[in-house]
């Protein structure tokens, strides 16, 4: 058996490979030992871990920096919760018709087409360290603000009514009107200023992730990510169930139920910012002299990178246009799915808070899960550091005969032992991962052709938290990987005839070979890692924007999920239920849910077929090469 390395991290997660150090800038050494994860980190004394010395994006990042550069997350996450789970209600509750609150809820695709790629593009055009930082900053301000605007919205509204006098007191029905209306608009705007805030916080954090990692860490980056987003939705969904009247500090605040949560979203969320900003940093960028307006060119830079964006990414963006055209029934409809469910198994119309409790409590079961799922799953996808580069591998030829000596060492060690040669193994590429979870999602959609308890519905909406730890990791990270280390220039085409890749690797197909000459040649992988269809970018990507447009991928097919849902539902649900008056009841009689979720299933197998055209990383293909230049001389006899 192999030995593993002597000085690998414990967490699997961070052991992945570095293609750039295969790059000039690092140093070669006469070991061959793997790019040091410690590198940039200064010692630890008494537990406490200071700065890195050594630029953003360069060093490798430990479990801790990880954690502390994602957390920010978990909060983003718990404000969208006051959104999601309380926001219909509280509108309602202020006298805003149900007509005008679906448009209201607009402004999520609004801010999403909106906000994530002017920012971007914003923050690439900047030079400054705190170009990442700023916008998170801000972000976070506007959403400190409209969150107690909406916790106060009430008291608010009835100072600004009493400061323009309207009515003649407290008790005049004129008053009481305006007080409405008021708290309604400061509702309104709120959401609407909560939703472009987030979707700036969000892009923002994702844009410092891009920048602070090494390229080999952006998948445990992205994974660590979609831990705290699931982190997020449990603790917001936690305290939705727990009495906050009672706790000894939360209760002096007075409200209700939904204001006391505000509070305490926010402060969570300043405080997981402040982390994430406090301990990292940026690196300033030289600056660029502009001949142009600064926003004309940020439009012209959203425009040049949507019509320059390299394929592999592109075909990223067409999964998400068919992923999310499954997601969006999901997270829009699995609440009342459980009412419909509730109600098909009592025969009976179920009492709406009922409803929405078990509703809530399996999304917080499907958060869970999220959770483990995106605890368990990275490591399918770990990279094995004796597949990484090494510092050694200053070219091609280095790196060929630094694995041939390695080789031959782990035949002499087995040899030893009396054993057989065992390689390393390949993980599982990202792509697969993707494709599994999309089928996985389809599967578990077309299931409910046999559901018919709330146990079985709760059963299937937290089995999706698997899908979902998967979609909010390796879509990122593929993306990143691409950014961060796009893939090298295409060869000139060969017209030559092809030769076998084993005839490759053999010295007599090379005149000048000598006994230090490489045996495996670089052409017999590379023309196989790059596609001849591969759009190869010839100036580094603004990382920023192209975050933005793939942005746009997500949030378009919320529009024409809400055209294609309102069909389904007509066509379902549109007509009277036999024995019952039409709109008499909410959930009894009704099955249009689980329609919409049926088409969501078909929405999600074709991304999976196109997830199949998704190119490997650079880092994929890197450990595949490697991988095989290892078993090509691991079939070779012993000297």
């Amino acid at each position: 058996m192999i030995p593993p390395v002597p000085d690998a991290d414990p967490d699997e997660t961070s052991q992945i490979a570095w293609p750039a150090a295969r790059r000039g800038r690092l140093q070669s050494s006469g070991e061959s030992s793997v790019v040091d994860e410690s590198a940039g980190t200064a010692p630890v004394k008494n537990g406490d871990t200071r700065r890195s010395k050594t630029p953003p994006g360069k060093s490798n990042l430990t479990t801790w920096d990880l954690i502390t550069l994602s957390i920010s997350m978990a909060g983003a996450q718990m404000a969208w919760t006051v959104e999601l789970g309380y926001g219909t209600p509280f509108l309602l509750g202020l006298g805003l018709s149900e007509h005008l609150t679906s448009l209201v809820w607009l402004a999520g695709p609004i801010s999403g087409l909106v906000a994530q790629p002017i920012i971007g593009a914003l923050s690439d055009s900047s030079s400054s360290k705190y170009r990442r930082r700023f916008w998170i900053m801000l972000s976070t301000a506007a959403l400190v603000i409209s969150t107690l605007t909406l916790a106060y919205c009430k008291e608010l509204a009835a100072f600004f009514v009493d400061l323009a006098a309207v009515g003649d007191g407290d008790w005049t029905e004129k008053r009481a009107d305006r007080v409405s209306s008021t708290s309604i608009g400061f509702a309104i705007v709120s959401f609407y200023v909560l939703d472009f805030a987030l979707n700036g916080l969000q892009a923002s954090l994702r844009n410092l992730l891009l920048d602070a990692a090494p390229p080999g860490q952006l998948n445990a980056g992205n994974a660590w990510h979609g831990r705290m987003t699931n982190a997020g939705n449990i603790v917001g969904y936690g305290f939705g169930f727990l009495p906050l009247e009672e706790l000894p500090i939360i209760r002096l605040l007075g409200g209700d139920q939904f204001r006391k949560f505000c509070i305490i979203c926010i402060v969570i969320l300043v405080a997981t910012v402040c982390i994430t900003c406090y301990c990292h940093e940026e690196q300033e960028r030289p600056k660029v002299r502009r001949q142009q307006g600064r926003m004309r060119d940020v439009f012209n830079g959203i425009y040049a990178a949507i019509t320059n964006l390299p394929r592999p990414i592109r075909r990223v963006c067409y999964v998400q246009l068919c992923a999310f055209m499954g997601w969006f029934p999901f997270l829009f409809y699995a609440t009342t799915y459980m009412g419909q469910i509730m109600a098909y198994e009592q025969n009976k119309e179920p009492d709406p808070d009922e409803a929405t409790r078990k509703g809530e409590f399996a999304m917080l079961i499907y958060s869970v899960v999220g959770v483990l799922a995106g605890t368990i799953l990275p490591h399918l996808a770990t990279r094995d550091r004796r597949l990484m580069a090494h510092k050694a591998d200053v070219d091609g030829n280095a790196e060929i005969s630094r694995i041939r000596a390695t080789v031959r060492q782990w035949r002499v060690e087995a040899a030893q032992r009396g054993r057989e040669l065992h390689l390393p193994v390949m993980p599982f590429l990202l792509r697969n991962i993707w494709t599994g979870a999309l089928l996985f999602f389809s599967f578990l959609t077309f299931s409910t052709f046999f559901i018919s308890t709330v146990f079985q519905a709760t059963v299937f909406i937290s089995l999706v938290g698997i899908c979902w730890a998967v979609a909010m990791w390796v879509p990122f990270a593929i993306v990143m990987e691409m950014l961060k280390e796009p893939p090298p220039s295409r060869p000139v085409p060969d017209t030559r005839r092809p030769l076998h890749a084993r005839n490759l690797s053999t010295p007599s197909h090379h005149p000048n070979s000598g006994e230090r000459q490489p045996l495996i040649r670089r052409r017999s992988f590379d023309e196989y890692d790059i596609n001849a269809d591969e759009d190869v970018p010839n100036a580094p990507l603004p990382g920023g924007t192209v975050l933005g447009i793939h942005n746009l991928a997500i949030v378009m097919p919320q529009f024409i999920v809400a055209l294609v849902t309102s069909a389904i539902f007509r066509i379902v649900d549109g007509g009277n239920t036999p024995g019952f008056a039409k709109d008499e009841n909410t959930y009894l009689g009704k099955n249009g849910v689980a329609w919409v979720l049926r088409f969501a299933g078909v929405c999600t197998l074709f991304g999976a077929l196109l997830a199949r055209r998704v190119p490997p990383t650079t880092t994929e293909k890197a450990m595949r090469r490697r991988l095989g230049e290892m078993k090509l001389l691991g079939e070779e006899s012993n000297p």
